[in-house]
């Protein structure tokens, strides 16, 4: 069955709506000696008068949907049934094609199908900065529909090598822990990962909300999240202004399993339209261990062949595919950076998605739950985070600082663990262990607190300049540096100012209380 409206005869027409009559509200229309159907569906019936590939579902799975027909539609292509619904293709052999239902479980078999496009495609364009939007790019935030009409498809390559250009720009989180030791380079794929809370969501917002005046673009995409969490989240974006500039794209996986699959292909179509437009874009995917876990029940009611913890074989595909469409372009110098999260349960980073997703990207960063009880915000777990091409757009002010701040970390939990045994600590390990907890108290950060990479240096540099000898007012000095940044117009004025913060935060200690014996008078000593 190829196109079952195309110029009928009446008896063929009556045998198809007899057999076909149960549950279907058309009704014929004589025109010239040909029979039409009529449909309910305005897009449905235009769809089939211009002769699309049609066909019919035979068999309902869950959201796997069996179709009898649509004989020569390509793999990924867009599908509309006659109640509105939507399918992605993903397999077809003979006249059998499989499909993955966009929208929910409810489909009846006997339902007619029509091709809506050859791509999956989704919404795009600048008109969507500010709204939250489903995958499909139905708006979920009240303000009314969308003001765009360009489409893209969500399953784009990757740029090739020849229009990339080489990484040499950091993005400032806020987060002086991340941007001083673990730099996030524009156009860099650095993976998030931790336990359930661990601050993950925290630190993104943070960095949501530090991209306020860069004119940078942020495309966050929340994938089988709780709706208590996606209102917090929302709201911390409102009350930071971080909104303004940002993209929300909302997978519910209990809405639909098929936009939870595709959520973070569509999200990265809508921040490469502003990309190649001539902005520099941030999409952060929380989390991709949803994601997988979507896809893999997919595939389990695909029938598909399972591979390693049950996931589908393509897997690894799956991610690199999405996350290589990040980087610089050569031919308008701007970036897509991808910050993808990946939950560790019990913080076991060797597992299969863990591994997999550090495999694909230039670093990661791991929040650490015993980190977090130790009471360090943000617990970054030092040892293990890393940043492969941070280096390349630090200055060199920051290389040295970031290198000395590493060693004399180092030196700290040397001289934290001798003095757990009780023994007296040389004058060295003293000074290694006051510096230590100073840097720590400097790194302390809330969530409400955004940090400039200036302010960064300026905070830590003065610590250093004390060089552990005397003690230092940390929260003072952080709150003045904050104040006290904007003196500084050029690398001298860094001396001038660290020189001041560190004599005004000087912590000086008191007089020790001096008794002084009274000694007896001359009359007094006759006495005696």
């Amino acid at each position: 069955m190829r196109r079952f409206l195309a110029a009928w005869s009446f008896t063929s027409v009556a045998a198809y709506l007899t057999g076909h009559s149960v549950g279907k509200s058309w009704h014929h229309v004589k025109t010239s000696q040909r029979y039409f159907a009529v449909f309910n569906n305005a897009t449905f019936q235009k769809l089939v008068e211009a002769d699309g590939l049609t066909g019919e579902v035979v068999a309902v799975n869950s959201f796997i949907i069996e179709v009898k027909g649509l004989e020569g539609v390509r793999l990924g292509a867009q599908v509309l049934f006659e109640d509105g619904q939507r399918g992605l293709v993903r397999e077809a052999y003979g006249d059998k094609v499989i499909l993955f239902n966009l929208d929910s479980e409810k489909m009846v078999p006997g339902t007619l199908a029509v091709v809506e496009n050859d791509i999956l495609s989704v919404p795009v364009g600048k008109n969507l900065i500010g709204r939250v939007i489903s995958p499909m790019g139905k708006p979920l935030d009240g303000k009314g529909a969308l003001r765009t009409t360009k489409t893209s498809g969500i399953f784009n390559a990757a740029p090739g090598i020849m229009a990339r250009s080489m990484l040499n720009e950091q993005l400032a989180s806020g987060v002086t822990a991340v941007d001083m030791f673990f730099p996030v380079v524009l156009g860099q794929r650095i993976a998030i990962l931790g336990d359930s809370k661990s601050g993950k969501s925290t630190f993104l917002s943070q960095l949501s909300a530090s991209q306020k005046g860069t004119k940078r673009i942020v495309v966050y995409v929340l994938i089988g999240k709780r709706k208590v969490d996606i209102e917090q989240l929302l709201a911390g974006l409102r009350e930071s202004g971080a909104m303004d500039h940002t993209i929300v794209v909302l997978a519910d996986i209990f809405d639909s399993l098929t936009q939870s699959y595709m959520a973070p292909y569509a999200a990265c179509a809508m921040a490469e339209e502003l990309w190649y437009g001539g902005e520099d874009v941030v999409i952060i995917y929380d989390d991709l261990t949803s994601h997988a876990e979507a896809y893999r029940q997919l595939s389990l009611l695909q029938e598909v062949d399972p591979g390693r913890d049950s996931y589908p074989g393509d897997m690894f595909y799956a991610h690199s595919s999405l996350l290589e469409r990040a980087g610089k372009l050569l031919k308008n110098g701007k970036t897509l950076t991808s910050l993808p999260v990946v939950l560790t349960p019990n913080d076991d980073i060797t597992a299969y998605l863990s591994t997999s997703i550090m495999s694909i990207t230039d670093g990661q960063i791991i929040l650490d739950l015993n980190v977090f009880r130790q009471g360090i915000r943000p617990a970054v777990n030092a040892g293990l985070s890393v940043s492969r091409v941070g280096g390349q757009a630090q200055t060199v002010r920051q290389k040295r600082l970031s290198g000395t701040l590493f060693k004399l970390l180092s030196k700290y939990k040397q001289a934290e663990e001798f003095s757990h045994f009780g023994s007296s600590l040389s004058k060295d390990a003293q000074v290694d262990l006051t510096l230590g907890k100073q840097i720590y108290a400097a790194l302390q950060q809330t969530p409400e607190i955004l940090v400039t990479l200036v302010e960064q240096q300026l905070i830590l540099e003065t610590i250093l300049l004390g060089g552990g000898t005397v003690d230092i007012d940390v929260p003072g000095l952080k709150e003045a540096a904050l104040k006290s940044a904007s003196k500084i117009k050029d690398e001298k004025d860094f001396d001038a100012v660290e020189a001041d913060l560190l004599k005004a935060h000087t912590i000086k200690p008191k007089a020790e209380k001096v008794t002084i014996p009274v000694t007896a008078g001359p009359e007094e000593e006759e006495k005696k």
